[in-house]
């Protein structure tokens, strides 16, 4: 178990680099989820990827996250998306002042893109936990993905490419 968390921490830290080198947050994103390199995030490499994810939180290993798996979750994410915020602030030569937190949305050094916001509001507990007890099952997490998908597909063509996310 603690070889997938430790994998995927690595996953996410490497795919930061390439965010950095791209300098947008899409390229992150894509960078990360998309298993066959072709450029794209399909539904399938997106409940493939969130099906993992579920596997690597779940440290007991009971089919559910827990308050405490969960927080484990936010932690690495929150992690990520300050290096991806400290990365935008050194490729842009700007002060990471106002880029902490969920961003105003405005691009670079000043926090998230629309569609950063979306990747990251469909990976929160409260959206994950469709039945409102507090625990999400593998069924609840992965179940989400398709609403999640949608969201982030904001041109609608059935794959999330960097082009979703914006400036």
């Amino acid at each position: 178990m603690k070889r997938i968390l430790t994998s995927t921490a690595l996953t996410l830290a490497l795919a930061g680099a390439a965010f950095a080198q791209a300098g947008n947050p899409g390229a992150h994103f894509v960078q990360n989820w998309d298993d066959d390199g072709d450029g794209a995030v399909t539904l399938e490499e997106a409940q493939t990827k969130r099906d993992n994810l579920f596997t690597s939180f779940d440290a007991d290993e009971d089919g559910k996250l827990s308050s405490e798996e969960y927080a484990a979750f936010d932690e690495l994410r929150a992690a990520d998306q300050e290096m991806m915020r400290e990365e935008m602030g050194a490729m842009a030569g700007v002060g990471m002042g106002q880029g902490k937190g969920m961003g105003q949305g405005k691009g670079m050094g000043q926090g998230m893109g629309p569609g950063m916001m979306r990747a990251e509001g469909g990976m929160m507990r409260g959206f994950n936990d469709a039945d409102g007890d507090g625990l999400v099952s593998r069924e609840e997490f992965v179940g989400r993905t398709p609403d999640w998908f949608a969201m982030m597909d904001s041109d609608g063509n059935g794959k999330i490419t960097e082009d979703d996310f914006g400036r």
